[in-house]
Parts: structure tokens; sequence; C-alpha cells
């Protein structure tokens, strides 16, 4: 190998070297609060509805509200740590522990909040499979997911989110 050649090899090498410890430029994570607003149509058994959806998030509080398409109150969710209450249009209040036995137990469907925070925002949740639901990311605005079917058995939930903050 002529002196010539083993400079170029030399340099390459070197090249490869300091630019394997060059930093790589990360995105900044997505926020872990977020607010948003949207429709949602829910089927489940006999049943239908359509309507909006307003919904704040963060770490330990949610606060949703469900009206019908001419915007007259359906339920207010409101979880604070594990507590969690869900409020209606008569008005009427019930309390549970966890959101998606108490939205069965009043409006007749599930609703998986603990996960849907993870899924409106195109995250992975661990447990997805275990608990029964399915997800399929129809539609992106930017990096974000604009269009959700979520799925399980008896009930399927369509979310169109028009606005994120």
């Amino acid at each position: 190998m002529t002196l010539a050649r083993r400079r170029a090899a030399a340099y390459a090498l070197a090249s490869l070297l300091l630019g394997g410890c060059a930093q790589l430029e990360t995105r900044p994570a997505r926020e872990a609060e977020f607010d948003l607003a949207g429709r949602l149509a829910a089927r489940y058994g006999e049943e239908s509805f359509t309507g909006n959806i307003a919904w704040r998030h963060a770490k330990d509080f949610d606060e949703m509200l469900i009206t019908t398409p001419l915007g007259q109150g359906v339920a207010r969710i409101v979880r604070e740590g594990d507590q969690v209450t869900l409020t209606t249009a008569e008005p009427r209040e019930y309390h549970a522990a966890d959101v998606e036995s108490l939205t069965q137990q009043v409006l007749g469907f599930r609703l998986p909040l603990d996960g849907l925070a993870d899924w409106v925002r195109g995250r992975p949740s661990p447990d997805l499979e275990r608990r029964g639901w399915k997800i399929e990311y129809q539609e992106y605005a930017g990096e974000l997911p604009s269009r959700l079917r979520l799925l399980y058995p008896g009930i399927e939930l369509r979310l169109i989110i028009s606005r994120w903050k």
C-alpha cells in the first residue's frame, strides 16, 4: 500500500471514528400534557352515539367533556389521582376507581382513558393487547394521529381530532 493510500485510509478511519462520537440530534419528547377537541362516534351492541369531545390531560388529572353534535352536555368525566367522577346531563354524579367500568355502567360503553392518553399521541400502550383493545391509526396531522378507530369486542369507537394544544 502506498503512502498516499495509507493516509487516505487513515483519514477515512479517523472520520468514521470521530463521526461516531458526534452527538445525534434528538427530537424533543412530546409533552405529557395535552388539550384536544374533536368528534367521537361509538357503536356498542344495538346502540350508537355521535358527538363532540373536549379533553384536557395531565399526569394526574383528566377532564373530558362529551356533548351531542349540537353541543348539549352528555357526560363530564374527571379523573383526579385514583378517583373518577362522571357527571351526566341530569345532573347525576357517579364515582369509581377506573374510567372503563364507570363509563360501561353509566354510558353503556367502555372508554379506555388510561390507554387512550397514549394512543391519541401515537404511542403504544404496553398492555394494549392484554386489555383486548385494537387501535387503527387511519390518518395523521403532522406527527400526531388525527383519526383513530378503537375496537374492543362489541364496541367500536371512532375519534377525529380537529384541534391539539
